[in-house]
């Protein structure tokens, strides 16, 4: 199987997508970051759905998806708060709750040998969650019309985004206590 198949490669192009996202945030061109994101999420969306259709699963691919995931969302939880458009508090939940699941599949790891931890449905909701509420944002910045529902976008985000954290530690201690 090729490395460099079609999921891959719009893997990668979401990549390289996200200096050129950041660009346009400190430069106020919010129509073109918009744009963007709206790119980025599609080809995170598109990479997955055509490796599992098409069997095209490959073990870069199944690094690098994760890895683009946590550096468009990292990356625009921090600018995003920096520019006063979301609370440093939800930057500060969801750069946590990454970072715990990181060290506990290290710790497992160490623990198990196993280096296979499956997606849960919780960390995919709070993922798909993280950009709602950042293209919410993003459209609230370009689109005065947008209806006012910032808040209850937050609080639904930190929700799903904390619960998430649990449900992954609470099955890293059970694969631990199992080993």
């Amino acid at each position: 199987m090729r490395v460099l198949n079609l999921p891959n490669t719009l893997t990668i192009m979401r990549i390289v997508i996200i200096p050129v996202f950041i660009t346009a945030i400190i430069y106020k061109r919010y129509d073109y970051a918009l744009y963007l994101f709206i790119v980025a999420a599609l080809t995170d969306t598109l990479d997955g759905l055509i490796a599992r259709l098409t069997n095209q699963k490959t073990a870069i691919g199944t690094f690098l998806d994760p890895l683009a995931d946590k550096f468009l969302l990292v990356t625009s939880f921090i600018f995003f708060s920096m520019n006063g458009w979301l609370p440093k508090w939800l930057t500060i939940t969801v750069i946590s709750r990454d970072v715990i699941v990181i060290i506990g599949w290290v710790i497992i790891y160490l623990i198990t040998n196993t280096s296979s931890v499956e997606p849960t449905v919780t960390g995919k909701a709070a993922i798909a969650m993280q950009l709602l509420l950042l293209c919410y944002v993003l459209l609230a910045i370009n689109i005065a019309a947008i209806p006012d529902i910032r808040a209850i976008l937050i609080w639904i985000t930190a929700a799903i985004t904390i619960f998430s954290g649990l449900h992954y530690i609470y099955r890293g201690l059970k694969l631990t206590h199992a080993a």
